[in-house]
């Protein structure tokens, strides 16, 4: 766009009225005109069509089943989601609070006329630019799964700013300041600027593109690449490794300091610019400067100039290598490289391997993906560091709000010294790369504590910045391998200083720049010893081994083998024990990937017996894998609450019989551990190996709390040909030792057990309530708020076991005839002339006056529904009994019979021989067709007492089972469910199929439909602890025998519901016999008797929001109040509206919370 197009675009919009209509469509259409991209498309009415486009529909799911709609402002699908507002200018600025109290907007219609948000350059204008951003969060969590994290955020005060926020990780965890904290905001004057247009450009054209790890990878290479060269160059005229690799790191920091500023600009490239022609006399000045660096010199010779203290260690031993022409050229081609845009996460991987002879030829091979590392100190460490920061934040806003800014501020800065004082622990961090993104992640956080105080009011607080700032101190590490741990301890310093020039610009650092904390330990992170001793031979010569590092190329294979001419010594180590760990708040890292039996051939035999001696084999099995021992250390750390939280990388095998051991011992142990994360089959990149191998990730915290357990469901292999861009699937739920979910519900039944659970669906008593797609449309389906709750799809006995109708249903449960009048006058309109003319001549008096709503519509039924995804349904009247899931979003008919349990578990159970034979023998018959009768066929049946294993081996086949089916069917729309059990039958009874059978055969897969029943019934006969060749009979009678058997249980008051938190939820879980309560918060628990309430608020703010989150239904603040001790109802309720303000809960209706 022309130059005074631009001004003009700009003095306009900096005019703008807040109250003009229409101001965020066209001042966002013109911007993307002004950068150079197309507009946003057309809105369709499938929002799934929506990929780019003004108000786009998006549905928020609450934790009590409910949903209500929002719309983005605008979203581009693997782009961004934009929030817009407008503040105003107004010059009598009175006071603005932090939050006006008005609420969340999720779910309310938006208004075409937009007022300003806030006044301008006020606290309140910022806090609203924070709410905004707190939004365009929920919105972009709430996107459907397919669609994933947008790697944008944007936030747009109309003719003001654009703020950029980007998590590049898509995991939706970390969306921070983009490009940094100084320039995330884009003023109206800066699109002046051609580098900002085309960067907005960018982020709406290829924002992937953007992401600085994807610069920084290609630099650190190339550095990575120059430097093994040299250090290659170095060791063949004879210089010793270590000199060689203290020299090049020296070096390396000198260019790094060199680009950010540390040093004056190009100093020592042009030092060695100048030394070209006498290569060999270059070492005496790098000492010179090296010397200076060390003490600090207001006179430096070496450049002329005074120089900055470093010491820290790193120049205290300020030798320098003569080098020749040659080398001194390659080590100028690596200074004239950005180092601003060195990746730390994988810049130690590659200098260890460069500095390492024996690792060199990895140089070019692949390392750990940053978003890999990410996926597990995220909720290892900042997610509850964050968890805190939003109870904090919450705290302070409600001080400020109500006047006491000091006292808010008092908090925030509290939190910021504990932030600063958060230790992290890696014991076995290698080159440090999980602790510097730890390190990141908590100055981002820091970032975002101290934009708080600023808003506050806090000035001479970042004064003192440099004496108070999370930096490497903070960030422990264990390393046995002497090399690595000066990489480590650079790694951590570098990317220290990256960012304190990101976020304080030219701003210098307190001297020493560097400080030896002496973070990262030279130490074995399992043992201590006295000493250890040569073991010898016969001849008092030393035995040797292989040293389980190098490797050599097979000459056929072509596969890296252990170089067998590679020895070291064999040692016996004395009185060995269990080696101390320091103190640290969290714990995170990737111990090595060793199975227990390859300890010996790559540790030793002496360190494998010193291990053996040292850790009982209760604790840790002897056949158990090597990182088992850090997780045993972790874990027993944790349980006792001396650590916060531990995450590790592990192999894959932990949930093997062996491993699992020593998680299922800190499981059960009285002072408890849960996993609060976990995946169980993850694709990983063993940097040690340079090989792509499978693992698991999972994150221990002290108590009995529910955890996330992510599946990998799709595996995309990146352009590096061996990591993986994953998608996952999240399930909240009691995280096993097998890091498989099982159900909280008890397995056995008997009558009590059953009750509430099982029902026909709605029966209609009137044609006129079942409509076609296209007419829930002109009645307003999918324009009228709230009717998607009303009109629902429909189905009976031929949708599910034949070709389904596809139609919809109007249910108006719940409202009287003047309400549906008001609130659905279309709706009202069609059932007054399709529905009563029929129910006028009903012979029922109730069916006759309350003609708006369903004859028979289940109200006793549908409680039991709430809160679930989906439910059974099986035909109450079937040639074939088949039970299958149907979404939530389903009313099923009164043909079918539906029972109120979402778990696979339970349909792999129903679908069983077992069940279908008790179903066949106590249910009844039409003509030849099975009837399923609920009190009989349900209600008395006694489901098996099985164990998490068995249950989930159930689960699994009977999610298969269902999915077969669906997937076949959606496949092939002409064959039905009939059909498929036809042939299946056929093929059991050994009968010749006919053409059109074998058609469907091949078609339908009916061979993996029968091999999917047989493994859900040998897996059902395991449960119940039976002989697969049992006769029916026999089946018939167990069942029988172990009916009576819960009968008399439950008469002694042992029920054992099959779904306690709905058919007993004053009991506290029937089914077992130790209570069981899961923490929700951080530390905070959901049991029966009462909490005292805290004093904090900070702690009041955490244990609101973590009932508000275990709620199964939205609450009152008297009900919140009425769970604690000494509860102020009002009280909390301003706790309540602060943290609807901050979107952090939402309101339902005018008086209720739900998370």
């Amino acid at each position: 766009m022309a130059e005074n197009n631009t001004t003009d675009f700009i003095d306009r919009w900096k005019a703008s009225s807040a109250s003009e209509l229409g101001n965020s469509q066209s001042f966002l259409n013109e911007l993307c005109d002004l950068i150079g991209v197309e507009r946003p498309h057309p809105k369709s009415d499938d929002e799934r069509q929506n990929v780019y486009t003004f108000e786009r529909g998006i549905t928020f799911k609450h934790s009590d089943g409910s949903e209500t709609p929002g719309r983005i402002d605008l979203y581009k699908r693997g782009c961004f989601v934009l929030e817009s507002k407008q503040g105003s200018n107004q010059k009598d600025v009175s006071k603005t609070p932090l939050w006006s109290g008005q609420g969340s907007t999720a779910g309310k219609q938006k208004s075409k006329t937009k007022k300003g948000t806030a006044v301008r350059g006020t606290r309140g204008w910022s806090d609203a630019m924070v709410r905004a951003r707190s939004q365009a969060e929920r919105y972009a969590k709430s996107l459907p799964t397919p669609d994933g994290w947008p790697p944008f955020l944007i936030i747009v005060d109309v003719g003001h700013s654009i703020e950029l926020f980007a998590d590049f990780s898509l995991t939706g965890k970390n969306y921070s300041h983009y490009p940094d904290k100084a320039t995330f905001r884009i003023w109206m004057d800066d699109l002046e600027r051609e580098d900002v247009r085309t960067r907005l450009n960018t982020v709406w054209t290829d924002p992937t593109s953007l992401d600085p790890t994807k610069i920084s990878d290609k630099v650190t290479r190339e550095i990575a690449d120059m430097l093994a060269a040299l250090a290659k160059s170095l060791e063949e005229t004879g210089h010793a490794p270590q000199s060689v690799a203290t020299f090049l790191m020296r070096c390396l920091f000198t260019m790094f300091a060199e680009d950010v500023g540390l040093l004056p600009p190009d100093c020592f490239t042009n030092l060695m610019e100048r030394h070209l022609d006498k290569a060999d006399k270059f070492h005496r000045v790098a000492e010179v400067l090296w010397k200076d660096m060390d003490k600090g010199t207001d006179y430096s010779h070496a450049l002329e100039t005074d120089i900055k203290r470093f010491n820290g260690g790193l120049f205290k031993d300020a030798s320098a290598i003569k080098l020749n022409e040659e080398q001194l050229l390659l080590l100028l081609n690596a200074a004239r490289a950005d180092w601003c845009d060195v990746e730390p996460a994988i810049f130690g991987t590659l200098l260890e391997r460069a500095l390492e002879s024996r690792e060199r030829h990895k140089l070019g091979a692949h390392y750990t993906p940053r978003a890999y590392v990410e996926r597990l100190v995220m909720p290892t460490v900042i997610e509850p560091l964050r968890y805190d920061f939003d109870n904090v934040k919450a705290a302070a806003v409600q001080l400020a709000n109500a006047g006491n800014e000091k006292e808010a501020l008092k908090l925030v800065r509290e939190f910021h010294q504990s932030l600063c004082d958060t230790t992290v622990l890696d014991p076995a961090c290698g080159s440090g790369n999980f602790l510097y993104v730890t390190m990141e992640h908590m100055k981002r956080l820091e970032g975002e504590v101290l934009d708080l105080a600023e808003e506050l009011g806090q000035d001479q607080y970042f004064l003192e910045m440099d004496q108070h700032t999370v930096d490497p101190h903070q960030f422990i590490g264990l390393e046995i391998n002497p090399r690595a741990v000066p990489i480590a301890e650079l790694v951590l310093w570098i990317g220290y200083l990256q960012w304190h020039f990101k976020v304080r610009g030219k701003t210098m650092p307190a001297q020493p720049v560097l400080k030896n904390f002496n973070n990262i330990h030279e130490q074995d992170a399992l043992i201590d010893y006295s000493g250890k001793e040569l073991v010898t031979d016969e001849h008092a010569k030393p035995i040797t081994r292989w040293d389980g590092r190098t490797t050599k190329t097979h000459p056929t294979t072509g596969k890296q083998v252990p170089d067998e001419t590679a020895r070291e010594p064999v040692y016996q180590y004395k009185k060995p024990k269990p080696s101390t760990w320091p103190k640290a708040d969290f714990i995170v890292g990737n111990p090595p990937f060793l199975g227990g039996k390859d300890i010996k051939d790559t540790m030793g035999e002496g360190y494998q017996e010193a291990l053996w001696s040292a850790y009982k084999e209760k604790d840790v099995p002897r056949s158990a894998d090597f990182v088992m021992y850090w997780w045993h250390k972790a874990a027993q750390l944790t349980r006792l609450n001396k650590v916060r939280r531990f995450g590790f990388i592990t192999t894959n095998s932990i949930t093997q019989t062996f491993s699992r051991r020593v998680a299922e011992r800190h499981m059960a142990e009285k002072k408890a551990l849960s996993l609060v994360y976990a995946v169980s089959d993850h694709p990983w990149v063993d940097a040690a190996q340079c090989a792509a191998v499978r693992i698991a990730m999972s994150v221990g915290a002290p108590g009995n709390r529910l955890g996330r357990l992510a599946t990998v469901t799709q595996e995309i292999k990146a352009d590096d040909g061996m990591s993986h861009d994953v998608e996952l699937d999240v399930r909240l739920g009691k995280i096993h030792a097998n890091l498989k979910i099982g159900a909280d519900l008890t397995s056995a039944i008997s009558l009590k057990a059953n009750e509430k659970l099982s029902s026909r669906g709605v029966s209609l008593h009137g044609s006129g309530f079942i409509v076609t797609p296209a007419v829930a449309k002109d009645l307003g389906l999918g324009t009228v708020k709230g009717l998607d709750q009303h009109i629902r799809s429909y189905r009976n006995g031929r949708d599910i076991a034949g070709k389904s109708r596809g139609v919809m249903v109007i249910d108006l449960f719940g409202f009287n005839d003047a309400e549906v009048r008001k609130q659905f006058p279309k709706v009202y309109q069609h059932v007054v002339d399709n529905v009563k003319p029929e129910r006028d001549q009903n012979n029922r008096a109730t069916y006759r006056k309350n003609w708006w709503v369903f004859g028979e519509p289940r109200k006793d039924f549908r409680p039991a529904l709430k809160g679930l995804p989906r439910f059974i349904a099986t035909v109450e009247t079937a040639k074939h009994r088949v039970f299958q899931f149907l979404d939530i979003s389903i009313l099923p008919d009164n043909r079918l019979v539906n029972f109120a349990l979402s778990d696979g578990w339970f349909i792999g159970i129903l679908s069983s021989k077992i069940h279908v034979i008790w179903s066949l023998a106590t249910g009844g018959r039409l003509e030849d067709r099975p009837i399923y009768t609920k009190t009989q066929c349900f209600d008395p049946f006694p489901f098996p007492d099985a164990t998490d294993s068995q249950k989930d081996l159930i689960r699994d086949f009977g999610e298969e089972l269902d999915a077969h089916r669906k997937r076949i069917q959606a496949e092939h729309a002409d064959i039905t469910i009939t059909d498929m059990y036809n042939v299946l039958e056929k093929i059991k009874a050994d009968d010749e199929l006919n053409d059109a059978e074998k058609d469907i055969h091949e078609r339908g897969l009916v061979s993996v439909l029968k091999d999917l029943h047989e493994r859900v019934d040998a897996a059902v006969f395991a449960a119940y602890g039976w002989d697969t060749s049992l006769s029916e009979e026999a089946i018939l009678e167990n069942l029988v025998t172990l009916n009576h058997e819960r009968v008399k249980e439950e008469n002694q008051g042992q029920v054992k519901w099959l779904r306690p938190e709905y058919q007993a939820p004053d009991e506290a879980d029937a089914a077992t016999a130790v209570q069981e309560t899961f923490d929700v918060g951080e530390g905070v628990a959901v049991q029966g008797k009462k909490q005292p309430w805290p004093k904090t608020l900070p702690e009041q703010f955490d244990v609101v929001r973590a009932v508000i989150q275990a709620a199964e239904t939205p609450l009152r603040a008297e009900e919140v109040a009425r769970t604690f001790t000494r509860a102020n109802k009002n009280k909390v309720g301003e706790v309540l509206s602060t943290l609807e303000g901050l979107s952090q809960i939402h309101r339902v209706g005018t008086e209720r919370f739900a998370a």
